[in-house]
């Protein structure tokens, strides 16, 4: 993911605030130094990278293809990707998953929001109605925000920048619950492979 210090990401990399006497380990690539403090990045897989220019970031050929932010209220609207799904039959969680078209929606989000939405993640993108649209930006922006609330979701070795693991996980309405009970309508959820991801639903109450 990328960040307003033009520092990129890996999912298994993480950026940890620490006092700038604690010394490096294996794995820390790169500290940015504010006196007393620093920002590390750790990043075991070297996915990540740092990137430094004097010109305007959005114009980086890492980023000028990018879709808009979720949280972007003028540029993510219903109309925009109701007019980005025009003809595209490609699977909408393939769709919302893809970060020309909007950024910062993975697999678990996704996954969230279809469910909270109630589309189908196999549906394709092109045969969804703006008004179905609306609804899954609405609940895309509150899905990120009370994950953001929550510090994240630890599923793994994902970890604040403190250190301290995220808590979104204990809110998951679907994610990684396959073949339990769903919790709105008790009937057993489903999964299956979506763009190479497991994806579980409902096929009560989604269509």
């Amino acid at each position: 993911r990328v960040n307003r210090l033009g520092l990129w990401v890996a999912p298994s990399g993480s950026l940890r605030i620490l006092d700038a006497s604690t010394k490096a380990q294996k794995h820390d690539h790169f500290d940015l130094v504010f006196g007393s403090a620093i920002l590390r990045l750790h990043d075991p897989r070297k996915f990540g990278a740092v990137l430094w220019t004097t010109k305007d970031p959005s114009t980086h050929s890492l980023l000028a293809s990018l879709g808009p932010e979720p949280f972007n209220e003028k540029e993510f609207t219903p109309e925009y990707l109701y007019a980005a799904a025009r003809g595209r039959k490609i699977t909408v969680k393939e769709f919302i998953m893809n970060a020309k078209i909007v950024v910062g929606i993975g697999n678990i989000y996704a996954t969230e929001a279809l469910f909270l939405s109630g589309i189908m993640p196999t549906r394709a993108a092109g045969r969804i109605s703006i008004q179905r649209y609306d609804k899954l930006i609405t609940v895309i922006r509150t899905v990120l925000g009370e994950a953001l609330a929550h510090g994240g979701t630890t599923l793994r070795d994902f970890s604040r920048e403190d250190g301290r693991p995220g808590y979104f996980s204990q809110e998951l309405k679907i994610y990684g619950r396959t073949n339990l009970p769903c919790v709105q309508c008790k009937n057993t959820l489903r999964s299956r492979k979506i763009g190479q991801r497991t994806s579980t639903y409902c096929p009560h109450c989604q269509r």
